[in-house]
């Protein structure tokens, strides 16, 4: 039954350490989905929104283009993380994720063409190479590692970086800085930090001197990577804007890499903990596009977004106001019993494995998704190629963050064949 009143249960979706335990997380978002599908939210120094939890609200949202517009606050936060952005003189985000209508479309025609199925298609010889360096460091650690750490996490950089254009060298700069953005909930990633206020200020700060050298060198000398498409984009016929440029990269260069690397790290734990999964992929390498599927719904490593309400409007059985916040929680969505056939099970044959909605929908729908599925297809079939036993070596652990987050340590052990 719908109701108006404040649900404690729903605070899971926005609270960071909550992430760090996915199995209670999970139990919480199926008690929602049965009882409570469309929950106010009402948390201290957060907008009040509506949790929305169900796979067909989810996908409701998502479509409606019209109806519920992405804005620069898409990124769930305090309000606070905003006052203090704006209070320290940075500008709010303007990436694909926070622009919408008809402006969203001409910043997306900037690099669309780098994302199409046959460039995409064109990248796989460079992922290839890519993974065989990462695949041969398993050698060269002795049988034992950190999956996330040594490779999931490096490999998914250097594609996106080589992608970029930016050298090998600067990469774990990168991944510095993308920890910072993303990361900051998590102590883990504070560094000499104590604030995540301060932390993501800083982190802007140093994308913003990179990539305006790496923007300026672009200009005088293009070259044919997607750092040069950005540098030299366009939209109405005018130059990108310092700041349209600056998020530009910052959106490609992190929603790039972290994203997938959760998805791998995530994808193998439960291949390692299934071994029945494990030995159906190995006797039958022609799963992995089926296997990468079920590995990014399981773990949904984008949570949610917000998105504004444009008129009055029912979701779920739920009267919604104009101007009213949603949340769509995409891990809870990729669990729906109604979407999926026993969805709490981990199984590279589901044959409904395509109706995940990890990668958003409509207008929003994820300009990397292809090259994700691609990373992730090839890294996992590598591996397991390259292995003739792998297990689990210690108990993982996951990132404490509330809006993009996974697997940030994943100890294997394993044998070469």
């Amino acid at each position: 039954m719908a109701s108006t009143e404040h649900d404690d249960r729903a605070l899971v979706f926005i609270t960071p350490e909550a992430y760090a335990d996915m199995d209670a997380w999970h139990a919480t978002a199926a008690e929602l989905r049965r009882d409570n599908p469309v929950a106010r939210v009402e948390a201290e120094g957060w907008t009040p929104f509506w949790a929305v939890s169900r796979h067909a609200d989810v996908f409701e949202v998502s479509r409606r283009n019209d109806l519920y517009w992405n804005t620069e606050y898409s990124a769930p936060g305090p309000d606070l993380t905003y006052q203090f952005l704006q209070a320290a003189g940075l500008e709010l985000p303007r990436t694909l994720v926070h622009l919408h209508g008809d402006i969203h479309n001409k910043y997306r025609e900037v690099t669309n063409d780098w994302f199409k199925p046959a460039a995409v298609k064109g990248l796989q010889p460079a992922i290839d190479a890519i993974a065989d360096d990462y695949v041969a460091l398993l050698a060269e650690k002795g049988g034992e590692c950190d999956f996330a750490v040594d490779v999931a996490v490096p490999f998914t950089i250097r594609v996106i970086m080589s992608i970029f254009g930016v050298p090998p060298e600067d990469e774990a700069f990168m991944l510095k800085l993308t920890q910072g953005m993303f990361g900051a909930a998590d102590p883990e990633y504070l560094g000499d930090f104590t604030d995540p206020l301060d932390l993501v200020r800083s982190t802007i700060d140093e994308f913003a001197a990179y990539f305006d050298e790496l923007s300026a060198d672009r200009r005088a000398r293009p070259t044919n990577d997607l750092a040069s498409v950005i540098a030299n984009g366009r939209v109405d016929g005018e130059p990108l804007g310092s700041t349209e440029s600056l998020w530009y990269y910052i959106i490609v260069a992190t929603a790039g890499h972290d994203t997938t690397s959760y998805s791998m790290s995530g994808g193998l734990e439960q291949l390692l903990r299934h071994q029945d999964q494990l030995r159906l992929l190995q006797d039958d390498p022609s799963l992995i596009v089926n296997a990468a599927e079920e590995m990014i719904r399981w773990t949904s490593p984008v949570r949610s977004f917000f998105r504004w309400v444009q008129e009055d409007t029912v979701l779920g059985g739920q009267e919604l106001a104009k101007g009213d916040v949603v949340l769509t929680s995409y891990p809870s969505a990729n669990r729906d019993d109604a979407a999926f056939e026993r969805p709490d099970e981990f199984d590279i044959t589901r044959p409904d494995a395509k109706n995940l909605l990890s990668f958003g929908l409509g207008m929003h729908y994820c300009l990397g998704a292809q090259v994700a599925r691609r990373e992730v297809q090839t890294m996992v079939r590598k591996v397991l190629e390259q292995v003739d036993t792998i297990e689990l070596a210690g108990e993982p652990q996951w990132t404490g963050a509330h809006f993009v987050s996974g697997l940030k340590h994943l100890p294997i052990s394993y044998t070469l064949k």
